[in-house]
């Protein structure tokens, strides 16, 4: 298919690409705050501005978040993008990918999972998210209902909360409540392959806006479900750079309200798609997910090789340390301060040194030069103790 596997960054500047927390790190020789990856979406991005039209990154991402049989805080997945296709290109591609994995790994397209059996025979289920809530609400259409009306947003949360989605008061935009709806009251029932389409602008920051001037407030974005549970998620890519701005700056407010999930302004990207980005189509894949579903393993635990795990209760409460038969460190002495006659003659070669560089300078001498140079003043200056430095 003439993809051009590609190794992205893990350390970021500015977290984004999915609706995670992550983790923090800082990087001392730069004093950086910086964070490990929750996607690979946005530099492989950024390679499809500089002109590779296939791309994809087959790696580890890292995800601040709960432990469960579905979560762990790092895993693997797969992301793709290809310039000049769309959200359907997406759909085919996934399809031909997962059935012919799975029919090469077991000889067949059909599994059983948690005594389900399960048909991964393209051509999948497709669905759009309003359809499978409005079964749930009593026919009630919320792409119907007018996404600016407090009335009408106060009335599509009276009727998610009569149909036992918990929270739905607080929900603060329509877009928001279908996303909550779809994940309470329809995602758990889908056990045969489906893809579940048009997901709202509010939770889809990254996904184009629909084609269809009829489905105003929704995107070209579909997940793929199987068992109960996401496996993979892609969409038409977002090109304005006005709109991507204008979306990232949304998520910041919600970032300053107090949601940890919610992504920052990256302004690195945007300015790649101020350049100019082709038509583009991306999706990503849990590769840890779809290993479960192939091997029938109830847990993501089963299917990695050295999972995160809690603490012993009982060590806990014993006061042991998870880490306490880790060996110890030996931190060596700190080194004894100079003399004042080491001091006086450490300052005597700093000015030496001093002189060396500033005639280096003043005939012209080429950088590397002057540099390799400065670099031995400050190993001198590094010498003298902190009061005579200063």
């Amino acid at each position: 298919r003439e993809y051009l596997e590609m190794e992205t960054p893990a350390l970021h500047s500015t977290p984004g690409g999915a609706a995670a927390k992550p983790f923090e790190t800082f990087h001392n020789a730069l004093e950086m705050q910086l964070t490990l990856r929750i996607a690979t979406e946005l530099h492989l991005k950024r390679l499809l501005v500089g002109g590779f039209e296939r791309v994809y990154e087959l790696g580890r991402i890292f995800r601040n978040e709960g432990v469960s049989t579905r979560h762990n805080p790092e895993f693997t997945t797969i992301e793709l993008y290809q310039a000049y296709a769309d959200f359907e290109d997406m759909m085919r591609l996934a399809e031909e990918m997962i059935s012919d994995v799975t029919r090469e790994a077991l000889g067949t397209t059909k599994v059983t999972y948690g005594g389900e059996d399960v048909d991964l025979t393209p051509p999948w289920r497709r669905v759009t998210m309003s359809d499978l809530v409005k079964d749930k609400l009593n026919g009630l259409d919320l792409t119907s209902l007018d996404r600016e009306s407090p009335e009408d947003l106060a009335k599509a949360q009276e009727a998610a909360a009569a149909a036992g989605v918990p929270d739905a008061a607080k929900v603060g935009s329509m877009g928001e409540l279908l996303n909550l709806c779809f994940e309470e009251l329809c995602e758990a029932e889908l056990i045969q392959p489906t893809f579940v389409c048009e997901y709202p602008v509010e939770v889809s920051p990254l996904a184009k806006p629909h084609r269809d001037p009829s489905k105003a407030g929704l995107t070209e974005r579909f997940e793929l479900f199987a068992v109960g549970r996401e496996l993979g998620n892609a969409f038409s890519e977002l090109t304005d750079p006005v709109d991507q701005r204008e979306r990232f700056e949304r998520q910041a407010e919600l970032k300053a309200a107090g949601d940890e999930e919610a992504c920052g302004v990256d302004d690195d990207f945007l300015q790649a798609l101020e350049i100019g980005m082709p038509p583009t189509a991306g999706m990503g894949i849990g590769i840890d997910r779809l290993v479960m579903l192939l091997a029938d393993a109830p847990s993501i635990r089963d299917v990695i090789a050295f999972p995160l795990l809690r603490p012993d209760p009982a060590d806990i409460a014993a006061g042991v340390s998870p880490t306490a038969s880790a060996p110890e460190q030996v931190v060596p002495p700190a080194p004894a301060e100079p003399t004042a006659e080491e001091v006086a003659e450490i300052e005597a070669a700093i000015k030496a040194q001093g002189d060396v560089v500033r005639k280096l300078k003043g005939d012209g001498a080429e950088k590397a030069v002057i540099s390799e140079e400065v670099a031995k003043l400050l190993a001198l200056k590094a010498k003298l103790p902190a009061a005579a430095s200063s």
